[in-house]
């Protein structure tokens, strides 16, 4: 098995990793952090109903006092999650959703945004990406379960909590200054991956 020990060369993480080693694993110390890259939410800071919200904050705040030159991508949720924000809205055969503004992402655009920060030089501060696209919650995702033959019924609901927190308009979109990713919802669509 290969294990990544954080701080594998200090005092107990050199012997862990000899540990490991000694047991047939492959053991790769880490430490000496030059440039931490986080990835958080859009809208964290406006979402703080939710526990999970907070709990980014918290890890967002913890980055930023680290001392350690740090870069956070807030990324827009991705289109890959779909169908788990259909599944939480799901009552019997029907989906309430919000109709709040939201703008998702393709993975591979978030992973293409993380892979050029770690590249570069930290900003010590936060970069926003989301999708190309702004649409309605309600209807984006009506959208993805009728190309995936999802008979579900969306039904639009302004009062529709997304995870535990209230919507609007503001809360799942970026900054006028965000970074665009490039796959298109239609695009993603047509994948294979997609359904």
């Amino acid at each position: 098995m290969k294990i990544v020990v954080i701080g594998g060369s200090g005092l107990i993480g050199t012997k862990v990793v000899k540990k490991l080693t000694e047991q047939g694993h492959e053991a790769l110390a880490a430490s000496a952090v030059r440039h931490h890259v986080a990835l958080s939410v859009v809208g964290t800071d406006r979402l703080q109903d939710s526990g999970y919200f907070r709990a980014k904050l918290a890890q967002e705040r913890l980055i930023k006092t680290s001392g350690i030159p740090y870069t956070i991508i807030r990324a827009t949720q991705f289109f890959e999650f779909l169908g788990a924000i259909a599944a939480a809205g799901t009552d019997d055969k029907r989906v309430r959703l919000s109709n709040a503004s939201f703008q998702p992402i393709a993975a591979d655009d978030v992973a293409k945004a993380v892979a050029d920060a770690a590249l570069g030089s930290p900003v010590n501060d936060m970069i926003e990406i989301a999708g190309p696209e702004r649409l309605r919650m309600s209807e984006m995702v009506a959208h993805y379960l009728k190309a995936t033959n999802d008979l579900r019924e969306v039904v639009s609901d302004p009062q529709a909590r997304y995870f535990g927190a209230r919507l609007d308009d503001r809360s799942l979109v970026p900054g006028d200054n965000a970074q665009l990713g490039a796959i298109r919802f239609e695009d993603w669509l047509r994948q294979p991956k997609a359904a």
